[in-house]
């Protein structure tokens, strides 16, 4: 596996190191979770996505946080995890 650092973009004053998920290398028949966390633009973003993700054969869930200023509610964190193989979250202004 190629060494891949990722820069988190919260106040983390000492980095947690994190795996990288293995891919598929498919996704064609995926269930993909699309979460909108309420920022400005973020939905124009995961419309192209979805469009992207659909045209490879993917099924796509919509899901949105209630506001961009909390971590989404543990209700919709646990339906994406059980009902989605991946999730793309929209992060745009």
């Amino acid at each position: 596996m190629t060494n891949l650092t990722v820069l988190d973009p919260t106040n983390e004053t000492k980095p947690a190191k994190r795996e990288v998920t293995e891919r598929t290398g498919a996704i064609n028949g995926m269930t993909i979770g699309l979460l909108d966390i309420s920022k400005a633009r973020g939905d124009v973003f995961l419309n192209r996505v979805e469009e992207l993700l659909t045209e490879r054969g993917a099924k796509v869930k919509r899901y949105s946080k209630p506001t961009f200023t909390k971590p989404a509610p543990v209700d919709l964190r646990h339906e994406i995890a059980e009902n989605c193989e991946a999730v793309i979250e929209a992060l745009a202004d």
